[in-house]
C-alpha cells in the first residue's frame, strides 16, 4: 500500500477537465452519492481489521465531487483513494468500499481502518460549516458502526485517528486535517469533542448518553489454554515446537537473524485460526489446522517465501471466561520485540498483526489468556 501523494492532487485536480454524468438531484447531508464509487473489481480486495477510523483533509481547494472523480479515475495509477469524500455543502461521495482496505495512509492504517474520510477544502465559511457537521457525524457514526471508540487521537491504538496521529505513531509525513480545520476556527480540542458526541440534525452538539449501571459480573470459568507452535527455517527444516512462551532461546519460535517460510499453531482447547504475510505474496489464506506434513491446509506460508507478518485469532469455548491470543514478534532488522498484539485489538501495540512488512520475521511468541503477560 502506498500513502497518497497529496502534492500530485494540487496540480492534477486543479488542471483536470472532468466529463461525466451530472449529479442533478439535491442531496441531503445524510445521503451518499455512489456515482463515483469503485466497481466490485476495482480497489483492494483485502478486508480490514476494525480498529481505527481515519480523518483526512484533501490539502487542495477543490470541490469534493472533483476529488471523488479523480480518486475513481486514478485509484490504481496513483495508489490513492479512500472510502468517502465530504464537501460541497455537506454532501458525501463514496469511492472505496467500507470494510475493505483503502489506500490513504500507509499499510498499517489501511489494514486497520474500515472507513477513511476526506474533507474537501473550501474558503466559504458557510459551506465549511455544512461540510464539518457531515464530516464529524460520518466519523462518529462509522466508529459506532464498527464498534470503535469515538475518542480522537487518544493514546490507545483503537479509535478515530487523524492522519497526523498516524504520522506521529506509525509512519508518514502528513498532518491533516488540523491545519485546514484551524483555518476555519476549529481547534483540536473542539474537533475531538464534536467527533466524540456528534451533531443533531439541527447542527447542535449532542450530549453524551449516560452509561447504564454495569450488570453484576458472572463467576469466572477460566480454563488453562496452551498454545503450541513452530516456524520452519527458510531453506532448512522445521524448528522445535514451543509451548506458550518463556525467556531465553526456548521461549520463542524461530532463529534470530534468520528467515522463516512456514508456521503452524495449535491449541489444547477452543479453536485458533492464523495466517501469514509473505514478502512475495502478501497475505495468504487463513489456516485452521496444524499439521507439518500438510503444507496446503495444515500450515501457514509457502515454502521458500519469506514471512514478514503474522495474524492470529483465538475463539474461546462457549461458557468459558473470554481469552484471546496475545502475541509479538521481532524482525531481522531490529533489536527487541515489536509491540504486543491482541487478537481483538485491545492493547497498545500493533493490534492488527505482528511484524513489519518488508522485514523478515525471525522470532515469534504467543500466549492465550485473558490478559497480556508480556
Amino acid at each position: 500500500m502506498k500513502q497518497k501523494n497529496k502534492l500530485k492532487w494540487v496540480v492534477a485536480i486543479a488542471t483536470a477537465f472532468f466529463v461525466g454524468t451530472t449529479f442533478a438531484s439535491k442531496v441531503s447531508a445524510a445521503t451518499i452519492n455512489n456515482d463515483y464509487a469503485l466497481s466490485s473489481n476495482q480497489g483492494s480486495s483485502l478486508r480490514t481489521s476494525n480498529n481505527v477510523i481515519i480523518a483526512h483533509a484533501t490539502a487542495v481547494y477543490s470541490p469534493a465531487k472533483n476529488v471523488a472523480i479523480y480518486e475513481n479515475r486514478t485509484w490504481y495509477s496513483n495508489s490513492a483513494y479512500v472510502q468517502y469524500v465530504v464537501g460541497d455543502g455537506g454532501k458525501i461521495y463514496r469511492v472505496g468500499a467500507e470494510g475493505y482496505q483503502a489506500w490513504g495512509a500507509g499499510s498499517w492504517a489501511n489494514a486497520n481502518a474500515p472507513v477513511q474520510i476526506e474533507l474537501a477544502q473550501t474558503y466559504d465559511n458557510a459551506e465549511f460549516h455544512k461540510d464539518y457537521v457531515t464530516y464529524v457525524n460520518l466519523l462518529h457514526s462509522s466508529a459506532i458502526k464498527y464498534g470503535i471508540p469515538t475518542d480522537v487521537d487518544s493514546s490507545a491504538w483503537r479509535g478515530v485517528k487523524s492522519h497526523l496521529w498516524i504520522t506521529n505513531h506509525v509512519w508518514g509525513d502528513h498532518t491533516d486535517p488540523y491545519g485546514y480545520l484551524a483555518s476555519h476556527g476549529i481547534t483540536k480540542a473542539q474537533f475531538a469533542h464534536d467527533v466524540k458526541y456528534g451533531f443533531s440534525s439541527s447542527g447542535n452538539n449532542v450530549n453524551p448518553t449516560p452509561m447504564p449501571n454495569p450488570k453484576p459480573s458472572k463467576p469466572t470459568n477460566k480454563k488453562a489454554v496452551h498454545v503450541t507452535y513452530a516456524l520452519h527455517q527458510k531453506g532448512k527444516k522445521w524448528l522445535n515446537s514451543v509451548k506458550d512462551f518463556g525467556s531465553g532461546s526456548n521461549g520463542f519460535a524461530g532463529v534470530p537473524n534468520s528467515k522463516h517460510d512456514m508456521l503452524y499453531i495449535k491449541v489444547n482447547r477452543g479453536s485458533i485460526k492464523y495466517r501469514v504475510h509473505t514478502k512475495e505474496d502478501g497475505w495468504l489464506s487463513w489456516v485452521h489446522k496444524a499439521n507439518k506434513n500438510d503444507t496446503v491446509n495444515g500450515v501457514a506460508g509457502i515454502k521458500g517465501h519469506t514471512i514478514d507478518g503474522v495474524q492470529i485469532i483465538y475463539t474461546t469455548p462457549s461458557g468459558e471466561t473470554y481469552q484471546q491470543a496475545y502475541y509479538r514478534s521481532q524482525t531481522t532488522q531490529r533489536a527487541n520485540y515489536l509491540g504486543t498484539c491482541a487478537d481483538n485489538g485491545t492493547v497498545s501495540g500493533y493490534d492488527s498483526w505482528a511484524g513489519i512488512l518488508g522485514e523478515p520475521l525471525d522470532r515469534l511468541q504467543i500466549d492465550i489468556d485473558d490478559h497480556s503477560k508480556y
